[in-house]
Order: C-alpha cells, then sequence, then structure tokens
C-alpha cells in the first residue's frame, strides 16, 4: 500500500468515527427529556435531495473539464485558459443581476433555470465547436452563481417560512449536513467520473452524466418545491405596481442598509478572499506537490489525493455539527479561526519543504474549507433579510469572480505558487481582522 493509499484510509476511517460520534450524540438527545410541546423536526429532504444532485452534477464533470478540451479537442493551453476567464467573467456578470432576478421572479424558478442553463453548458462542452465551448463556458458561469446563491436563499427562506426552527429543526445543523453531503458527493464522483471515462471511452461521458442528474434534480424542484420570492416580487409586486413602486423603493432602502452594514461588508470580504484563495489552491495545489514530489517515479495518484482532500473536508463538516451543536463557540469565532488557520496554511506552503508535510498542510486547508462553507452560510442566514437575500448573494459573488480573473492573469503560470500563497496568507489575515473589528464589543453577533 503507497502512502497516499495509506493517508486516503487513514482519513475515511477518522471520517467514520466522528460519523458514529455524531449519530451516538443525536440519540442522545433524541433520548433526553422533553416536553409535551417538544415536536419531530421536519424533514428537509425535498431541498437537500435536489441539493446533493445538483453538487454531483458539478463535481462530475470538474475533474475532466481541461482534459476534455486538451486532449479531446485538442485547445491550446492559452484558449483553455481564456475559455477558464470566460467563465468566471461571466459568473461575476451574472451575479449582479441573477439575486435581484431571482427575488423577483422567484428563487424556485431561478433553481429551474440552474439547471436548463447548467445542461446546456455540459451539452456545449462536448462539441468541438470553440464558439459553442465559449458560450458552454458562458452557461457555465451563469449556472454556477445561480448554484452558490439561489438554492442556498431558497432553503434559508423557506425554513423560516415554514417556521422550522419553532418545530425542532436547527440551521447551522441543516448548513453542516449540506456540506457533509456536498463532500461525500464529491468523493463518489470523482471515482465515479474516472469510471463512467473508463467504461464509455470518451471524457465526454461525465458531462452527459451530469446532464442526467440536472433533469432528475429540475423534476424534484418542479414537482416538490413551493416558491418563494422577495420583497419585489411575487404578491408583493403585485401590490406595488412592479418596481417603480413604494414596495421597489422600499427594497432599495433595506438593500442599502444591509449591503452598508459594517457585519455583512466584513462577510463579504472574508468570503471574497477565503473562496477566491480557495480557487486558487485548487489550481496550484498540484505544481505545488510536484515541486517536492519524491515518493513515485511514476508521476502523483491526482486521484487519491483529490479523495484524500475530499476526506478532511468531510471530516471537518462532521465535527462542525459537533461543535455547534454543543455550544462549544460562537460560529463568528469559529469562522475568525477558520480565516487564522487558512493563513497559516497559505503561509507554509509558499515554501514547501516536503512532500508529506505539503500534503498534510494542504488536508488541513481542505478541513477549514470543510466548516468554512456551513459556518459563513448560517452566518448570512442570520444578517441577510429574506426579502432581498437572492439579490445580496448575488452580489457577494461579483468581487469572489473579480478577485479569481485578476489573480489568474497575474500568476502565470502554476510555478508561481509561492508568491500565490504568500499573498492569500496576507489577505486572510487581514479579512480575520476586518471581520474581528466589525464584530468586537457587539451585540447579538452569532
Amino acid at each position: 500500500m503507497d502512502i497516499y493509499t495509506l493517508n486516503l484510509t487513514a482519513l475515511l476511517a477518522l471520517c467514520g468515527v466522528l460519523f458514529l460520534l455524531q449519530r451516538q450524540t443525536q440519540k442522545s438527545n433524541a433520548n433526553a427529556p422533553t416536553n409535551s410541546k417538544t415536536t419531530r423536526a421536519p424533514s428537509q429532504w425535498p431541498f437537500l435531495s435536489v441539493y446533493t444532485l445538483a453538487m454531483a452534477s458539478d463535481w462530475l464533470q470538474g475533474p475532466y473539464l481541461y482534459s476534455l478540451y486538451h486532449d479531446e479537442h485538442h485547445l491550446p493551453p492559452a484558449l483553455i485558459s481564456t475559455l477558464f476567464t470566460t467563465g468566471f467573467v461571466a459568473g461575476g456578470a451574472a451575479g449582479s443581476v441573477i439575486g435581484a432576478a431571482a427575488d423577483r421572479h422567484g428563487r424556485k424558478a431561478a433553481c429551474l433555470v440552474f439547471c436548463v442553463a447548467y445542461a446546456l453548458s455540459c451539452a456545449l462542452t462536448t462539441t468541438g465547436s470553440v464558439p459553442l465551448l465559449f458560450a458552454g463556458r458562458v452557461l457555465g458561469g451563469l449556472g454556477t452563481s445561480l448554484l452558490f446563491s439561489v438554492f442556498e436563499s431558497w432553503m434559508v427562506t423557506d425554513f423560516r417560512v415554514r417556521g422550522l426552527a419553532a418545530r425542532g429543526a436547527d440551521l447551522g445543523a441543516t448548513f453542516g449536513l449540506m456540506s457533509s453531503l456536498n463532500s461525500g458527493v464529491a468523493i463518489v464522483s470523482g471515482v465515479g467520473s474516472e469510471w463512467l471515462v473508463g467504461w464509455a471511452g470518451t471524457r465526454k461521458a461525465p458531462f452527459v452524466a451530469a446532464g442526467g442528474l440536472l433533469a432528475v434534480a429540475a423534476g424534484l424542484i418542479w414537482s416538490l418545491w413551493s416558491e418563494n420570492y422577495g420583497e419585489t416580487g411575487g404578491k408583493e409586486e403585485a401590490k406595488s405596481g412592479g418596481s417603480g413602486g413604494s414596495g421597489g423603493q422600499k427594497s432599495e432602502t433595506k438593500l442599502w442598509a444591509i449591503v452598508s452594514n459594517p457585519k455583512v461588508i466584513s462577510l463579504g470580504l472574508a468570503s471574497t478572499i477565503f473562496e477566491g484563495s480557495m480557487y486558487l489552491f485548487v489550481f496550484f495545489w498540484t505544481p505545488a506537490l510536484r515541486s517536492v514530489q519524491s515518493s513515485s517515479p511514476q508521476g502523483l495518484p491526482y486521484g487519491v489525493i483529490f479523495a484524500s482532500f475530499m476526506a478532511s473536508t468531510l471530516a471537518s463538516s462532521l465535527a462542525f455539527g459537533m461543535i455547534t451543536g454543543r455550544g462549544l463557540v460562537s460560529y463568528t469565532t469559529l469562522l475568525l479561526g477558520i480565516l487564522a488557520t487558512s493563513s497559516l496554511c497559505f503561509l507554509l506552503s509558499a515554501q514547501p519543504r516536503s512532500e508529506q508535510s505539503t500534503f498534510w498542510v494542504f488536508c488541513l486547508f481542505e478541513a477549514a474549507v470543510g466548516m468554512y462553507f456551513p459556518c459563513m452560510g448560517y452566518l448570512k442566514g442570520k444578517l441577510i433579510e429574506d426579502g432581498v437575500r437572492a439579490q445580496v448573494y448575488g452580489m457577494l459573488r461579483v468581487p469572489l469572480n473579480v478577485f479569481v480573473v485578476v489573480s489568474l492573469l497575474f500568476t502565470g503560470d502554476g510555478d508561481a505558487f509561492g508568491p500565490v500563497f504568500s499573498v492569500c496568507s496576507g489577505l486572510l489575515i487581514a479579512a480575520c481582522g476586518a471581520l474581528w473589528a466589525a464584530t468586537a464589543n457587539q451585540e447579538a453577533v452569532p
């Protein structure tokens, strides 16, 4: 058994232990004495099943996107880089408008648009026509912005409208479960995509399978979800006579009040820097490990390493539920720790010293990722009002995409990981300081 297989085995064993501990805690809570007013927490599986399918469609195609461009479509590296940049630019441009459109016309409708747009992106990516490939990247950028804004927005609003907190559900636990499901799906999808390519003999197979998953997700959304709107949509729009009425002015006033809130600004800064650094990590971890490779002359086992990263994410998301469920720290304090830990990981990775130490530092960063998303999701859910939720979530993705595009334009090739990781480390510490300054000595901080 080689060292990376051994590492993955150890991480999966840790996930198993944490899962059993989490189940034991849940059983203990279920057996605890309760008063007559306590009710069984309602199911959120209509949302979670769709979310799982949507994330699986994303993870299936991710590992083979570059390979499909390069090895089957035979595109030059410069054109591939332009295609990737096009996706981020499209995502940034879409983020400025899709949130407001989802609030007005409905978050359920926006999720259906995601399924259609992402399925078309998968179909166009399998073609060999360069113009169609660019169209696919534009639709892919639009789909990514929708995936990471309107789904979460629909869920949080539905959680409040149905009064799930009063009926025993916990929003933080839901975000923790979403993170765990996402990590598990990533591991399965990575193995599944490799099997599909081997079975079909083409790198187009994962994209076709992703389209099928999106069709199933669309059917579940259509049949199981109810619609919810922001203040400028649905019944509110009919009452105000459209966006030009008082409802629209009220919404604009509330939007400005939210986006100018120092807590929201600091969260936006933290999300831009952390998620932007995460995207850069995805681009640079391979050359960083390759620069200190000593384990195998045949090359690194990238699939096993990727699975190890996802196992680290899964382990931390399981630990997140245990930490927050017991009230050990506040969500804001936890986010500060995540940002500080991530900064340290990038600092240590800027000048890697050995292959295994670099690998485990990367696993530690992936563990931070596993806690970051449920923690950030909970904080945004608490600080941003339902009426403009999708719009604010979309707006927060605009600086993220700008950050990634600008970073990729200035970083050059993959060998520049040292300076990039050093800059990410400094920016993460700055984000940590900004969040601390915005929340220190503040009351009612989640």
